[in-house]
């Protein structure tokens, strides 16, 4: 299963994840605006009982780094709709939407999160995806662009530049293997 910002939330990326014989669950923010407001409708509806149409929950809690985080991932396999609203999207299975209830002392803030997949899953497994999905941003680019500087290197030749991110993603998983 291909995991993808909203960035590669393409028609054309869709497809070729198809072709290629995988799935995906692709982000969907407003570089897609009428697909994005869509669901933003759909699940609105849905929640407020104007739509009576199933679909799956499941909720996760965190506690730590001083905030609890709330979230709840709501799927279903309700996506008809969407070719009859001109919405075409290769092998689609599933829409999803995730909201996350932070609070941090009193202040408490809501994000919603939308998702359409070609994977037939529930909302445990789409929820494991997407915290896949962030674990290795988090714990990958983040770690070599903040600690190292990774973005702000200059390196004009382009097999150099491959050669020091080989390097880097060498030397990084060798200092968390000597961390174990």
């Amino acid at each position: 299963t291909v995991t993808i910002d909203a960035m590669g939330t393409q028609h054309a990326i869709a497809q070729a994840i198809i072709d290629a014989g995988a799935d995906y669950v692709l982000m969907v923010k407003d570089n897609q605006p009428t697909l994005a407001e869509d669901l933003r409708e759909w699940f609105a509806s849905v929640q407020a009982g104007g739509l009576d149409r199933p679909y799956w929950e499941h909720t996760t809690h965190d506690k730590g780094h001083g905030r609890i985080e709330t979230r709840v991932c709501r799927v279903s396999e309700d996506v008809q709709w969407l070719a009859e609203m001109g919405q075409h999207w290769a092998g689609i299975q599933r829409i999803a939407m995730i909201e996350r209830t932070r609070q941090i002392g009193e202040r408490i803030s809501v994000e919603h999160a939308y998702y359409i997949s070609s994977r037939p899953v529930k909302a445990i497994e789409m929820s494991r995806l997407v915290r896949a999905h962030w674990g290795i941003e988090n714990q990958l680019h983040w770690v070599l662009d903040v600690s190292w500087g990774e973005d702000a290197h200059q390196t004009r030749d382009k097999a150099a530049a491959r050669n020091l991110a080989s390097v880097r993603k060498i030397t990084l998983n060798l200092a968390r293997m000597e961390q174990q």
